[in-house]
């Protein structure tokens, strides 16, 4: 067979296979060519999931006639003024997305510019290009998509149901919303809006959480924290949610690079690896951050679709994202999530929602449960905030004075200990409510600040056994832990070989009393088998010391006194983190008296 040239209607509905997708890929393109327009509202309308209209209407910039017939040319852009492709400072600028959408559905394109006598519209069907004739706008620009992929209707086999194909153009016009929350944003399936953002005004934060807020939900407009921080020109900005405000899937983890959302998986592993001490390895924290970087270190030319990025400095985002996150973190004290407190009376009422894993009850708001929690602002102004960006967390800690029994309980954040139910909670008496507190995960965070404040400092004291215990297990396990032994040497436990198969164990840190040994050097077998052999057991310090607290810690199960109790409490407030246990599951539980009167129909 002879080589030939395609027919440009071929190539260019070719092309706009890497293009559009499906119809959320259309509605990306236009609204993001909106945006780089100037846009301050934009409204989307779409039928049938987008495949049978798709209308977007913006009061950008606008186009003249002349510019119009050049806008649905391939490559043609205004966005690229001197062929620098290491610079690119708008959302598009590849000058596909236009004529790759109209090359595979009929599209009209009316425009106008401010300063123009009139508008003009233009028509395509299958790639082929009317003329411009004048039209009737007051400015801005029109978009009008119709049987999208009729020219290729191969495609239409890959879409899925209307409503999949319409919750796919909601969230990608949610991603585009969270970085731009200037831009009034709309989004209406001919019968109702489904998203109606207004325009946000005021301080930059303050404004990108309120629209974060209204698209991931009042919960983490609570619960989350700020992010600010910058290290060699590369600034990192956005909230993320406390550890006790958690999911079973990354879905709501988000990215953006100078504006731009992306997917990228060195996003997820930054994130793992701050949370990584603070939640179960199945439990995802709530975020989103903003990261402007110079345009010469990043590459946002990788696919046609714009969603991937490669980074010049890789080690840099990630360490930027990691560190920003744990200093975050750790200003944000022991406060734990509101959703706990609406967990734990949604289970007191008829059908209410038990606590899921990970303290959360499966994200379902009731307006009735909803209370302005004020622990957190307590909390904030009794724990001073930490200095130094770079120090170690467990280097921060501060101790408080311990607390008699007589104690005001408007005096302390988390009150005065009034009971033990169970020998397992503690309950404590706050100014306007009571706290419950689980005994054991509570000293289990403690612990495992002190020994990690005790590393930090210089060594863990170390309490030696009057007796070595031994430890058998087969002999692969027992090199596995045996080759690691210098490096848990250093965190307080002193092992070394008792023949084959079995470890001799002579000294532990003091910081666990009473601890079962045999139980603590299984675990830490079981944890050393899921690190690279590569890594070092400093890389993973956070998890080594989780699991030597969880089995030096207060059991439930055993008595303790009034001064212990408060001195618990105390301490609590004291340590940063305190509000979670290293998975994630919450420490305390606060309940306000005006929630517990509703639940006895007081109020």
């Amino acid at each position: 067979m002879s080589i030939r040239r395609l027919p440009e209607t071929l190539v260019n509905r070719i092309a706009a296979g890497e293009v559009v997708e499906r119809p959320a890929s259309a509605v990306k393109e236009l609204v993001e060519n909106a945006i780089d327009a100037g846009a301050s509202r934009i409204d989307v309308s779409v039928r049938d999931g987008g495949q049978t209209s798709i209308t977007v209407t913006d009061d950008g910039s606008g186009m003249s006639a002349d510019e119009l017939l050049l806008a649905v040319e391939r490559h043609a852009t205004s966005k690229l003024p001197d062929d620098d492709l290491t610079t690119i400072a708008t959302l598009g600028f590849r000058g596909e997305a236009l004529p790759s959408i109209g090359a595979v559905s009929r599209m009209t394109i009316t425009s106008r510019t401010k300063d123009g006598d009139g508008a003009w519209s233009l028509s395509l069907e299958g790639g082929r290009i009317g003329q411009p004739e004048p039209a009737a706008l007051s400015g801005g620009t029109r978009i009008e998509v119709r049987d999208l992929f009729y020219a290729t209707p191969a495609r239409l086999k890959f879409l899925k149901t209307p409503r999949t194909e319409q919750s796919r153009i909601l969230e990608v016009m949610q991603r585009l919303a969270m970085a731009h929350p200037e831009i009034g944003f709309t989004l209406n399936d001919g019968n109702r809006d489904v998203m109606k953002l207004l325009p946000e005004t005021g301080d930059l934060f303050d404004a990108r959480l309120e629209r974060l807020g209204a698209i991931m939900g009042r919960d983490f407009r609570e619960n989350a924290f700020p992010i600010d921080a910058e290290r060699e020109g590369y600034r990192l900005t956005g909230y993320a949610g406390v550890p006790t405000l958690n999911r079973g899937n990354a879905q709501m983890q988000f990215l953006f690079v100078n504006g731009r959302p992306v997917r990228d998986k060195l996003l997820l592993g930054a994130v793992r690896g701050a949370y990584r001490e603070f939640l179960a390895s199945d439990r995802h924290p709530l975020l989103a951050l903003f990261l402007e970087i110079p345009p010469r270190h990043v590459d946002v030319n990788v696919h046609p679709a714009k969603t991937e990025v490669r980074f010049r400095d890789a080690g840099m985002v990630r360490g930027l994202i990691v560190g920003s996150l744990r200093h975050g973190l750790a200003e944000a004290g022991h406060r734990a999530s509101t959703t706990v407190a609406e967990s734990a009376l949604g289970a007191f009422r008829p059908g209410g929602l038990p606590m899921g894993r990970g303290g959360n009850a499966a994200y379902a708001y009731r307006p009735e449960h909803a209370h302005a929690s004020g622990l957190s602002e307590r909390a904030n102004d009794f724990y001073r905030p930490f200095d130094g960006f770079d120090a170690p967390l467990s280097a921060r800690m501060e101790a408080v004075p311990d607390a008699g029994t007589d104690a005001v309980p408007g005096d302390h954040p988390l009150g005065v200990a009034r009971a033990q139910v169970h020998q397992t909670y503690i309950v404590a008496q706050t100014a306007d409510g009571i706290v419950v507190v689980d005994q054991h995960a509570a000293h289990e965070r403690l612990t495992q600040e002190k020994i990690k404040k005790a590393m930090a400092q210089g060594g863990v004291q170390r309490q030696m056994l009057l007796i070595p215990e031994v430890v058998e297990m087969d002999e692969s396990t027992c090199e596995r832990v045996l080759a690691r032994a210098p490096e848990l040497a250093e965190m307080g436990l002193a092992i070394e070989p008792f023949g084959s198969g079995a470890i001799a164990v002579q000294e532990v840190p003091a910081l666990l009393g009473e601890t079962d040994v045999q139980g603590l050097i299984r675990d830490l077998a079981d944890d050393l088998a899921e690190f690279d052999g590569a890594i070092a057991l400093e890389k993973r310090i956070d998890d080594v010391c989780a699991t030597m607290a969880c089995h030096g810690s207060v059991r439930a199960g055993r008595r303790l006194t009034a001064d212990e109790m408060n001195a618990l409490l105390r301490e609590m407030e004291a340590t940063p983190h305190s509000g979670q246990c290293s998975h994630g599951r919450p420490t305390y539980v606060e309940l306000k008296l005006a929630d517990i009167e509703k639940l006895f129909g007081r109020r």
